[in-house]
């Protein structure tokens, strides 16, 4: 007789007639402990069988989309060897909105950057290059009673540098930004509390982009920002924009903006050459 049980428990598709072996009187003619096995093998299998253990072991996260898109920019960013661009910065510090404009040149190998400001402090330069100057920047001002003093040689993140900024220099250019909005989203990927949305048509300046928003409820110690939202280049696929807003402080209340960093009029692959990033370029006032 066990045959009998033993043969439709295989066939895993046939729902109904496990769930009448439940009941039968062949079931009931077993040893005990035989019946609970073929009990416990019943059960998993119509569990296993059940639309909703398919829909949850198959269902994606919100954020995959957005992450394959993030990372689809990275490899961009990966064959980029440096860029020329107006970066325009906002950010809250020491209780303060800080907005800079510059124009801005990264060099991805050595890691170099240069910046002439815009606005405000226009004429200021800073320069830092990887592996020179014992690790420090160098900056310097084109007008008031600091531009007597000359060039001076900073910290990454000394006190008066980072009196202007949430982050040094050494972690400046679009692809540090798209590789930490890639790992807080891959962090926050494994909870719930995620709502994803996508504007497929939006701008910044005259470039055509697809918008990426990653919003919570609520504060949770994983999530260090309420809403995220990347403005990926329609065309390039470059991350020209990043919004990062806090918390509203109350229900109701307005999501403060904490960071925000644009780049436009992107040039790519210029060829910079070593005296781009160096102090005694002709060009530059250091």
């Amino acid at each position: 007789m066990v045959p009998e049980v033993f043969g439709p428990v295989l066939e895993l598709n046939d729902m109904d007639f496990m769930t009448e072996t439940l009941k039968s009187a062949t079931m009931r003619r077993l040893p005990n402990v035989l019946q609970s096995s073929l009990k416990t093998i019943i059960v998993c299998s119509l569990f296993l069988n059940s639309p909703a253990f398919g829909q949850e072991q198959t269902k994606e996260h919100p954020l995959a989309p957005a992450l394959k898109m993030a990372n689809e920019s990275l490899a961009v960013l990966n064959r980029v060897q440096d860029y020329e661009c107006q970066f325009t910065r906002r950010e809250f510090v020491n209780n303060k909105l800080v907005t800079q404009q510059t124009l801005f040149r990264m060099r991805h190998q050595p890691f170099s950057v240069y910046l002439k400001f815009i606005d405000p402090a226009p004429g200021r330069e800073v320069l830092y290059v990887a592996g020179q100057n014992q690790g420090k920047l160098l900056a310097h001002e084109a007008s008031g009673l600091s531009s007597l003093v000359g060039t001076v040689s900073l910290a990454v993140n000394s006190p008066k540098v980072m009196a202007e900024t949430r982050y040094p220099i050494t972690q400046a250019g679009m692809k540090n930004l798209i590789q930490l909005v890639i790992a807080q989203w891959e962090l926050e990927s494994k909870y719930g509390e995620v709502d994803v949305k996508f504007y497929p048509n939006a701008k910044i300046g005259g470039a055509d982009c697809e918008v990426v928003e990653v919003s919570h409820p609520r504060p949770r110690k994983q999530f260090p920002y309420h809403l995220t939202r990347v403005f990926f280049e329609k065309t390039t696929r470059l991350p020209v924009r990043v919004e990062n807003y806090g918390f509203p402080a109350a229900p109701g209340q307005k999501a403060p903006l904490l960071e925000e960093y644009t780049y436009t009029s992107i040039k790519v692959n210029n060829g910079f050459k070593d005296i781009d990033f160096d102090r005694n370029n002709p060009k530059y006032s250091f």
